[in-house]
C-alpha cells in the first residue's frame, strides 16, 4: 500500500513500464476514494495540496507513459474538481433537525412534553402523523409562481448549497406545479435511491474498475454534489416530499391536508402514512413498519411522528435546533461482531482524554466501521473491554459506532485489562480527575498542542466560521509549521500568498481557493462567532440566547467582563437569564478572564466585523422588557408563555431583580411574587398579560 510521502519521493524520470503501470493503477482508485469523501461526504481525508499533488503526478506519468493511460484514469473525468464552490441559498425557513426516539418511553415523554407545554389535560384528543423516515438527503425547493426556482441542500439548516440543475434531473420533482398553487412556496424531500437500481448501479462501477458505494445514502449524496449535471441525471435518484418550509401556515388546517395536496401538486408522497391517537397506536406503527422494513425496496431508519393540527405545531414551535412537535422513532441499532485492536486517547479542545476503540473493520448496518467510541475510562471499566477482545459493535440510531459488550467466552488467555494513562499522551501532562466528574482532562492548557489545534478545528468548523475547505489536515500542518498558531492568524494568511503558492504540492488555484473562502469569513454572525470561541457549555442554542440577550459583542464583551464582581448587577443579569445556570455563567466569566483569551478575541476583532444579532420580533409594550414568569399559568404553559414574550419583544429571565419590568404571576406563585413587590415591580396576572399581549 503506497502512501502520498511515498509516492512524493518518487522520481518519474527514472521508473520502468512496470512500475508506472502500477502507480497509474494506485492513482485510479486513491484519487477516485478521496473523490467520493470529498463530494459524497464532505470529510476530505488529505489536504487540497496533496489532491493536487495526486492528480498532477497522475498526468506527468501518462505523459511519459501514454500507452498506459487507463479507461478509468482521472485525467477522463472533467470537471470532478470544483474550479468554484455551489452557490449558497439562504432557507425562507430553517430546516430543522428531528429529535430522536430509541423507544417506547421516550415516545411517552415525546407527548408528555406536548401535553404539558400546550397546557392539556392527558385525556384531550390529539391527531399524530406517522410516516416512514426514508435513509436519503434532504433538499430544500423554492417554487415561485408554480415555477422551481431554486433547489438547496440542508446545508447547516439556516443556509444550504444550490443544487438546482441536479434536482432538476430527478423525474419525480415537477419543474411546474399543477395549479392553482400559492406565489411563493418551499416544499422539502428527501433524495434516495432504490436498492436494485443501487445494486445495478455499483455492478457497473465496479466492472469499470470504479470505487463502489458503500450505501444508497452515500450515492445519492455524491451524486448530488457534482458539477456536472449531465453525472447526476445518470444516476438513479427519486424524491418524496414531505413537508414545507417557507409557506402560508394557514393554507392547511392539518398536516395530512398537505401530504394531499404535495400529491395534488405533482409530488410523491409515502403511501405508508397513518393517523394515531395515542403511544400504543404510535408504536404499534413503528413496529409494523419495521416488520416491512426490508421489503420495502429502499432504506428508512425509522418512523417520524408529527403533530397532525398545523396550527398546533406553530404554538409549538422550536426547541433549539428541533421541532417541538416532530420526533423520529429510530428502528433499533443494527450490531456486528468484530475485534477490538486498539484503544486511543484522543485530547479534545478543553482537555478532555476520550478513549476510541479501533476495531477490525466490519459492515454494520450497511456502513464500514473501523472506530468506536468507548466514552471514559468508567465506561470501560464497567463493560470490562480490553485490547483483543471480541466485541459486538452497533450503530447507535443508527449513526455513532458504539461497542456493546466484549465476548468474555472468545477473550485471549493473555489478556489485560485497560489501564487508562493518567498524563496526557500528546503533551505529558499529568492528566486529573475532579472528585464527581467522569472526565480526565490534561492540565497542560496551552502549552498542549492537541488543545490549541482542536480548539482551531472548531473554530473553522461547521457551525463555527465554516470556512470551506480549510479542514482538520490544514489546520495541523499550518499549526506544526507555525503559520497559524492563533485564530487570527488564519486571516493573516493572505500576507503570505507567494509563500504559500511556492509550497511542494500546492496549485495556485488550491491557494486561491482557500484564501477566497477566508475572506468569505471576515464578517460573522454573533451566533456563530460565539459558538467558534469554543467556549465549555456554549454550544449552537446557548450562543444564539446570548446573542438575542446581548445584542451585539461589545456590549456583551463589556458586561461578562463587569460580571467578573458576583456583585455587579451584570453578573446578576447575566445569571437570570433563562436558560444560563450558574455553571454556564462561570465559564463564560472564566473564559473572558484568562489573558491569552483576551487577546484571542482582540486579535480577530482587528480582522473581522462581527455583525449585531437582529432578531425579528413583534413591537409591543413588552419589547425591550425583562419579564419574569412564577406560578402555575392555566391558559397556558410557562414554557409556551415565555416564547409568546420573546416573540413580542421581551427578554425572559429566570430571576427577579432591580433590573425586572413585569412578573407575570399564576396560581401559587412563591418567593419570586414576593420580592417583586418589595421592590415595587409591576406585577400581572395571566390574564392581564395575555390582554397586553393581545392588544400589542
Amino acid at each position: 500500500m503506497m502512501t502520498i510521502e511515498d509516492l512524493k519521493k518518487i522520481d518519474i524520470t527514472s521508473i520502468d513500464a512496470d512500475t508506472a503501470k502500477s502507480i497509474l493503477a494506485f492513482l485510479a482508485i486513491e484519487i477516485e476514494r478521496h473523490d467520493k469523501l470529498y463530494y459524497a461526504h464532505s470529510l476530505p481525508e488529505i489536504s487540497d495540496a496533496d489532491y493536487d499533488f495526486l492528480r498532477q503526478l497522475n498526468t506527468k506519468i501518462e505523459a511519459n507513459f501514454p500507452d498506459l493511460k487507463r479507461p478509468d484514469s482521472p485525467s477522463h473525468k472533467i470537471g470532478v474538481t470544483p474550479q468554484e464552490g455551489f452557490s449558497k441559498y439562504k432557507h425562507g425557513a430553517p430546516m430543522l433537525s428531528l429529535d430522536n426516539a430509541f423507544n417506547e418511553k421516550d415516545v411517552t415523554d415525546f407527548l408528555k412534553k406536548i401535553y404539558r407545554y400546550l397546557n392539556l389535560n392527558p385525556d384531550h384528543p390529539l391527531e399524530f402523523v406517522a410516516e416512514p423516515k426514508i435513509d436519503g438527503v434532504s433538499a430544500n425547493l423554492l417554487y415561485e409562481n408554480g415555477q422551481l426556482k431554486i433547489g438547496a441542500t440542508r446545508g447547516d439548516g439556516s443556509i444550504g448549497e444550490d443544487i438546482t440543475q441536479n434536482l432538476k434531473t430527478i423525474r419525480e420533482i415537477p419543474h411546474v406545479l399543477k395549479p392553482p398553487f400559492p406565489e411563493r412556496l418551499e416544499i422539502r424531500g428527501e433524495v434516495y435511491m432504490r436498492h436494485d437500481e443501487f445494486d445495478t448501479f455499483n455492478q457497473e462501477r465496479a466492472s469499470k474498475g470504479e470505487i463502489v458505494f458503500a450505501n444508497p445514502r452515500n450515492a445519492s449524496s455524491g451524486a448530488l454534489r457534482q458539477l456536472d449535471a449531465r453525472i447526476t441525471a445518470q444516476r438513479p435518484l427519486h424524491f418524496y416530499a414531505y413537508g414545507m418550509g417557507l409557506h402560508d401556515p394557514s393554507s392547511f388546517p392539518t398536516h395530512w391536508a398537505l401530504l394531499n395536496q404535495l400529491e395534488n401538486w405533482g409530488f410523491k408522497i409515502s403511501r405508508l402514512r397513518q393517523i394515531c391517537h395515542n403511544v400504543q397506536d404510535l408504536t404499534t406503527f413503528h413496529v409494523s413498519l419495521g416488520q416491512k422494513r426490508t421489503d420495502l425496496g429502499f432504506d428508512i431508519d425509522g418512523v417520524v411522528y408529527k403533530v397532525n393540527d398545523i396550527p398546533l405545531q406553530d404554538r409549538l414551535g422550536i426547541v433549539s435546533r428541533s421541532p417541538r412537535w416532530a420526533i423520529a422513532h429510530k428502528f433499533a441499532a443494527e450490531q456486528a461482531e468484530t475485534t477490538l485492536e486498539d484503544i486511543q486517547i484522543q485530547v479534545g479542545r478543553t482537555g478532555v482524554l476520550t478513549p476510541v476503540a479501533y476495531l477490525k473493520p466490519i459492515n454494520v448496518g450497511g456502513v464500514m466501521v473501523s472506530r468506536a467510541t468507548l466514552h471514559n475510562e468508567d465506561e470501560i471499566a464497567r463493560k470490562d473491554v480490553r485490547i483483543g477482545d471480541r466485541v459486538i459493535v452497533q450503530r447507535a440510531g443508527d449513526v455513532i459506532p458504539q461497542i456493546v459488550k466484549a465476548i468474555l467466552s472468545a477473550r485471549p488467555t493473555n489478556s489485560v485489562p485497560y489501564q487508562f494513562p493518567e498524563h496526557c499522551p500528546i503533551c505529558g501532562s499529568l492528566a486529573f480527575r475532579e472528585e464527581g466528574e467522569v472526565a480526565r482532562k490534561c492540565s497542560g492548557g496551552l502549552v498542549c498542542a492537541a488543545q490549541i489545534v482542536e480548539r482551531l478545528k472548531h473554530f473553522v468548523s461547521k457551525h463555527g466560521f465554516d470556512i470551506e475547505g480549510f479542514g482538520s489536515k490544514y489546520i495541523e500542518s499550518f499549526w506544526h509549521e507555525k503559520l497559524v498558531q492563533k485564530p487570527a492568524d488564519i486571516f493573516k494568511l493572505k500576507q503570505i500568498e507567494t509563500d504559500l503558492k511556492k509550497r511542494e504540492g500546492w496549485g495556485a488555484k488550491s491557494v486561491d481557493n482557500l484564501l477566497q473562502a477566508i475572506e468569505a469569513k471576515r464578517s460573522i454572525s454573533m451566533p456563530r462567532f460565539l459558538y467558534a470561541l469554543g467556549i465549555p457549555q456554549i454550544g449552537q442554542a446557548t450562543a444564539l440566547l446570548l446573542a438575542k440577550n446581548y445584542g451585539n459583542f461589545q456590549h456583551f464583551e463589556s458586561e461578562i467582563i463587569k460580571a467578573q464582581d458576583e456583585t455587579n448587577d451584570a453578573y446578576q443579569n447575566l445569571a437570570s437569564i433563562d436558560g444560563i445556570g450558574p455553571s454556564m455563567a462561570k465559564d463564560l466569566i472564566h473564559f473572558f478572564q484568562e489573558l491569552h483569551n483576551q487577546d484571542v478575541v482582540a486579535g480577530l476583532l482587528n480582522e473581522i466585523t462581527i455583525e449585531p444579532y437582529e432578531h425579528i420580533i413583534q413591537e409591543s409594550i413588552f419589547s425591550g422588557k425583562t419579564l419574569v414568569f412564577t406560578g402555575t399559568l392555566t391558559k397556558m404553559s410557562r414554557d409556551e408563555a415565555k416564547n409568546n414574550a420573546l416573540k413580542l419583544g421581551a427578554k425572559v429571565a429566570g430571576s427577579v431583580s432591580s433590573k425586572t419590568d413585569y412578573v407575570i404571576i399564576g396560581a401559587d406563585a412563591g418567593s419570586k411574587a414576593a420580592k417583586a413587590k418589595e421592590l415595587g415591580i409591576k406585577c400581572l396576572n395571566e390574564d392581564e398579560f395575555l390582554l397586553l399581549a393581545q392588544h400589542s
